[in-house]
């Protein structure tokens, strides 16, 4: 059963009602424990985030990421939870990413698919290929603001514990739907945790794990940028 299939049948899961994307929506998928267990792991091991081209702008992206290591205990067990869920294979999935965002901090609109025309396409692309789905999980409520806007639908969604975004990063016909622009909003008071895992066309795999870490995001509307 195809992913977004799976996920309008499951009980619980709402569906955005837009005909541009496939964003569903879960509350309360991961327990507040587990998520205060992930970001403890963020705060561990947090450094700056960065972008691959800002042009010009230095707070394009201004949260700090952590690679979350796929052998912990806590990461397998939410690995295995997203799999469950969505049906998608662990093995075309990334290294899960973990994001800490602290007061005025923000991700500026951008995509998480490889813009094709871009000059690292294949660099980054060449051994597991484009990504498919993106799967983001809030692990807990800054006391104001943090939400994650995708603009092209006019959807705005706020942090809650717990709660899981899913979305295809592709159209129908397998190109990069630019629809999935979206911002990660300013956090205006309190800290914001969460987790994000992508998917890709093929294995990650043994082969792939020797490539540089990819850069999130590609180019799409409004000149969003890739970043790691």
């Amino acid at each position: 059963m195809e992913t977004a299939d799976r996920l309008s049948r499951t009980p619980g899961i709402q569906k955005v009602p837009s005909p541009r994307l496939d964003l569903f929506i879960a509350r309360g998928f991961l327990p507040s424990e587990d998520c205060s267990a992930i970001a403890a792991l963020i705060d561990e091991r947090r450094r700056p985030s960065t972008v691959s081209d800002d042009l010009g702008d230095r707070a394009f992206r201004t949260s700090e990421t952590c690679d979350l290591e796929s052998a912990h205990p806590a990461v397998a067990a939410l690995d295995a939870r997203i799999a469950a869920l969505t049906g998608l294979d662990p093995a075309y999935g990334e290294p899960m990413q973990g994001q800490r965002y602290s007061e005025g901090q923000e991700f500026k609109p951008h995509t998480d698919y490889f813009e094709p025309a871009g000059a690292d396409f294949l660099r980054y692309c060449a051994v597991a290929g484009q990504r498919t789905w993106t799967v983001m999980i809030y692990l807990n409520e800054p006391a104001a603001g943090g939400a994650t806007r995708f603009k092209t639908i006019g959807k705005t969604i706020q942090p809650e514990t717990g709660k899981l975004l899913a979305w295809n990063n592709r159209k129908p016909d397998g190109t990069p739907n630019v629809n999935t622009l979206h911002h990660g909003m300013k956090v205006r008071s309190g800290v914001k945790y969460i987790i994000t895992k992508w998917y890709r066309e093929k294995p990650w795999g043994v082969e792939a794990k020797d490539q540089p870490l990819p850069f999130k995001g590609g180019l799409g509307v409004g000149g969003a940028q890739r970043a790691d």
